[in-house]
């Protein structure tokens, strides 16, 4: 919106939270520009079907930039926030389609405190490396240099080329990043991945819980959430439930009250009754908690708060 587009939001699976191809493929017309798919909960979205969508449809894209002429067709922006080391028929997320976006905030799986990163993957006749370096340009006030350029022998002269922005990862976030990414793999995600599996040991034998899909053939996420949904319930009844969770000192939350429920869009037009399978999926999710430090008494902490407070709302 800011760079004066028209959001047009289209529903979700029932199954795992992301967007619906098909519901995309609706929503198509010759002013659509990118498309900008979630990875809700680390998940990833298929990209496959995606990606081939928007070669089916470039016959219909209209060009309006010099950028949009070069690619030829509909832009696809992965929203990888939450899907930093997910896997997809064999590559990891940010190497799935156009540009995937990564965010390292400290509620990510991982941090750099605060940041995140753009993933580049443009075809020809794009250059990657010259793309890259418009953006290092944009996100320090419109530089052609950074600090350290600068610091070089004779190297002290720059220019600003344009009116840029103030957006650079700072080098001590940059530095927790690469702490951060030397343990990920070894460390960070199977711990992740033990929490969520030891939820769905025990959830999965309860009819009202609907445990979340973490892995199917070929796609694995990074366990980013563990976004459970009661079966059966209303969205007064989940927010009763989540109080009687928080009767025990356990912290949970929702992911995410849906952007069209929001005042601003709410204001000017937009309408969750357009997307149903959004809105029951947000009426029945509890996210649980998955943290590094979460050690097995704190998981059975959870799960003991989750089953009781459930079992005695759903009994009134």
């Amino acid at each position: 919106m800011h760079c004066g587009a028209t959001p047009v939001f289209v529903d979700v699976n029932a199954s795992d939270f992301n967007i619906n191809v098909a519901e995309i493929e609706k929503a198509i017309t010759s002013k659509t520009k990118v498309i900008m798919p979630v990875d809700f909960g680390g998940f990833p979205c298929d990209y496959e079907a995606i990606n081939a969508m928007v070669v089916k449809h470039k016959n219909i894209f209209i060009p309006t930039t010099e950028e949009q002429k070069m690619l030829g067709r509909i832009l696809v922006l992965s929203d990888s926030a939450h899907s930093f080391g997910a896997w997809y028929n064999g590559k990891r997320a940010g190497s799935l389609t156009d540009i995937s976006v990564f965010s390292f905030h400290a509620v990510k799986n991982l941090t750099t405190a605060e940041g995140g990163a753009v993933a580049l993957n443009l075809p020809t006749p794009f250059n990657n490396e010259d793309v890259y370096k418009l953006l290092c340009v944009k996100t320090l006030h419109g530089q052609n240099k950074d600090a350290l350029a600068k610091t070089q022998k004779g190297n002290w002269r720059y220019d600003i080329v344009e009116p840029g922005y103030k957006c650079n990862m700072t080098d001590i976030m940059a530095v927790i990043g690469q702490v951060e990414l030397e343990r990920y793999d070894s460390e960070t995600l199977p711990k992740r991945k033990q929490i969520c599996e030891q939820y769905t040991s025990v959830l999965s034998k309860y009819t009202w819980a609907q445990v979340p899909i973490v892995k199917t053939d070929g796609t694995e996420g990074c366990y980013h959430l563990y976004p459970l949904r009661i079966n059966g319930v209303t969205e007064e009844q989940r927010d009763a439930i989540i109080k009687e969770i928080f009767d025990f000192d356990v912290s949970v939350n929702v992911h995410f009250i849906p952007v069209p429920m929001m005042s601003y869009y709410v204001g000017i037009g937009y309408d969750i009754k357009k997307y149903p399978i959004t809105y029951d999926n947000y009426s029945r999710e509890i996210s649980l908690p998955v943290f590094y430090d979460l050690t097995d008494e704190m998981v059975e902490t959870v799960l003991n708060a989750v089953v009781k407070s459930v079992e005695k709302v759903i009994a009134k």
